[in-house]
């Protein structure tokens, strides 16, 4: 008669204290961390790129006016260049937009959130101060601020600019899910910021990213109907991240692992440990494995 299997320990749990002791120390190892910063510069650098290469595009050169085309086209290798750049570092957001949604969708956690937002805005002025520093002054213009044309109206632009950010997000969740693949997705992200474009040229100058329409607007100093360019893009990130996440791949972490991947104590590295491990293993998980999710979350 073979004796029954006895089931697996569960490793680091103390029954003796709650779960999610020492948070706060955790909490701080990563906001102290080398590679944290690291990401928030790889923020500033890419959305810096970003800007300046984007609005280079719309600059009006009397030789050489720029096309929808044109501009299209070059805010997609600009996009694309960027992510390839740093994604594989800060996972590149370079967009409020883009952050929020990741907020939301537990995937980094609150202080990553603002340092990269914060980032991102510095990012945005320095690469339009850049731009406006080494461009004639008859050339620069408004420097490519986004602006509504005359037979829009502001609730308009509000949802076209929502409609516009949210297929930007879904993309973003698409192409960085790491259930689905590891490869970058400079190509697709790049494509779908030239997809939005290409249509939103013609009603807002499409905006998608608040730190694109902020950078320029500080250095011109002018704000009108600015509120129109982080209204609508927070507003389909916060869409793109709640379909994507609650309709079209459900997420099914613990609220105990939102809790920590908000706060920033959730070890990502031990979760796909763990992953990987009951994968490999026959019937693919069940209960036990269920509970040991939480590993990477209590002390």
């Amino acid at each position: 008669m073979v004796p029954p299997t006895p089931a697996r320990p569960l490793p680091h749990i103390n029954p003796h204290k709650p779960c999610g002791g020492g948070w706060g120390r955790r909490m701080w190892k990563e906001v102290l961390s080398v590679t944290f910063y690291r990401a928030v510069f790889a923020e500033f650098l890419a959305t810096s790129i970003y800007v300046f290469f984007g609005l280079g595009s719309v600059l009006r050169w009397p030789s050489a006016l720029p096309t929808i085309l044109q501009i299209s086209i070059t805010f997609n290798l600009a996009a694309a260049t960027v992510v390839q750049i740093a994604w594989h570092v800060s996972g590149a957001h370079v967009n409020p937009a883009v952050t929020m949604a990741f907020l939301l969708g537990s995937r980094i956690s609150l202080a990553r959130a603002a340092c990269y937002m914060v980032a991102q805005l510095a990012g945005g002025i320095a690469g339009a101060a850049t731009l406006y520093g080494v461009t004639p002054a008859e050339v620069q213009g408004s420097l490519g601020i986004n602006t509504v044309r005359s037979n829009i109206t502001s609730g308009q632009a509000v949802a076209v600019e929502l409609i516009l950010t949210f297929q930007l997000v879904l993309c973003y969740f698409a192409s960085t899910d790491r259930h689905r693949n590891a490869n970058s997705p400079a190509t697709f992200i790049g494509i779908s910021v030239a997809l939005g474009h290409l249509i939103g040229i013609y009603f807002t100058g499409c905006s998608m990213n608040p730190a694109r329409s902020f950078g320029p607007a500080v250095i011109v100093n002018k704000f009108t109907v600015h509120w129109i360019f982080w209204v609508g893009p927070m507003t389909g990130a916060i869409l793109a991240s709640l379909i994507y996440n609650v309709l079209l791949y459900p997420d099914l972490k613990s609220l105990s692992q939102r809790l920590a991947i908000l706060k920033g104590t959730f070890d990502m590295e031990a979760e796909d440990m763990e992953e990987a491990k009951q994968n490999r293993q026959p019937g693919g998980g069940g209960a036990l494995e269920k509970e040991q999710g939480c590993l990477v979350v209590c002390d």
